[in-house]
């Protein structure tokens, strides 16, 4: 069975295996144990109340539990930027007018800009590219949303998420190769591996003070403001589906897209169900690696992701499974109420998938 839990200590060497195939620009996944191991350390630290706010941070991970082996990663963190400054450009409008020549001119421009300060962040979502299949990809991203939807006193009001930016045919980023490299004298790598790693300071001391006129770009860099890499085409468009939404800020690297929404809006967060739960050893086990597997048009079921609302580390689990619903009861067969850890009288919190 697939299920999503909390990263702990075990997991460190399975993620930093998946780091490697991220293919370059997912910041928040650098291929660096030490980082790895605090950022699973923090996270623990956060499921016991021991951080402030500016140092939270929720690591959770897809478990092949068939092979005990992590296949998939994601994160929340829960207040950016209160600890030190999270950077964006914001793509903007600048007026040059002239009445003695009848020359009006509006020009895109770059600004560096803190206004995420204070926000969620849904970060690190990376699937190993062997479970890219059926509803798994779905599991991973929303998980993230029934657990702020469980725990939503810990949240503030917005949420963004980050997505990767455009990378060309020879895994290139033409917004940093034209744009940022000109501040950093760096390779890319280089910089999103010290970004990846907490060493920030240099952003600050770098980064341009002025705005950056979009019209005297390049038209490769231009083309790739505000788009995504390949392989983050379905995050972004699952995303978009919630109801977040591109507000015209960009990351400083790569040019990838912020998308922002106000958290109590997002679909999964606002339609998540709290259900009793009971037994039905009819309704089948849900597989991924079967294309036809989201239908089980014999028993009825629905496709739905069940988390078990635990609040302990140890237990919290979150999966996609088959389910009825029968006079406000949630019927799932016996093998995902084993995978929950569900007890007698304990609460689920499901989402139907669409």
């Amino acid at each position: 069975m697939i299920i999503m839990r909390p990263a702990i200590e075990k997991d460190v060497q399975d993620i930093l295996d998946l780091s490697l195939f991220t293919g370059g620009g997912l910041t928040t996944l650098p291929n660096d144990e030490q980082t790895i191991a605090n950022r699973v350390m923090r996270s623990l630290r956060t499921w016991s109340k021991e951080l402030p706010l500016s140092e939270q941070g929720y690591l959770f991970v897809m478990e092949d539990t068939s092979l005990n082996k992590v296949v998939g990663v994601c994160a929340i963190e829960v207040a950016v930027g209160l600890s030190e400054p999270w950077y964006s450009y914001r793509v903007t409008k600048e007026v040059h007018a002239s009445k003695a020549l009848n020359v009006y001119q509006t020009l895109s421009t770059l600004v560096l800009s803190n206004d995420h300060t204070g926000y969620s962040e849904l970060c690190t979502l990376f699937l190993s590219p062997n479970y890219r299949k059926g509803a798994l990809g779905r599991l991973l991203s929303k998980s993230r949303l029934l657990f702020i939807a469980a725990n939503r006193e810990l949240f503030p009001d917005v949420i963004i998420a980050e997505l990767r930016g455009f990378r060309d045919e020879n895994n290139q980023s033409p917004f940093w190769e034209n744009i940022g490299k000109h501040f950093f004298s760096m390779e890319f790598d280089d910089v999103d591996f010290l970004s990846g790693t907490g060493q920030k300071a240099f952003i600050a001391e770098l980064m341009p003070k002025h705005p950056l006129y979009v019209d005297l770009m390049p038209q490769q860099v231009k083309n790739c403001i505000g788009e995504v890499h390949l392989q983050t085409i379905p995050a972004r468009k699952m995303l978009e589906r919630e109801g977040l939404r591109f507000q015209n800020h960009i990351d400083i690297f790569d040019g990838g897209p912020a998308l922002e929404a106000q958290i109590d809006e997002v679909k999964t967060i606002k339609e998540s169900q709290l259900m009793v739960w009971d037994i039905d050893e009819t309704i089948s086990l849900y597989d991924h690696e079967n294309s036809e597997a989201e239908f089980d048009k014999i028993h009825s079921t629905i496709l739905c992701l069940v988390a078990n609302e635990q609040i302990e580390v140890e237990l919290y689990k979150v999966t996609v499974c088959f389910a009825k619903i029968l006079e406000n009861r949630l019927y799932l067969h016996p093998a995902v109420i084993k995978a929950l850890h569900l007890k007698s009288g304990h609460l689920v919190r499901m989402k139907q998938l669409s």
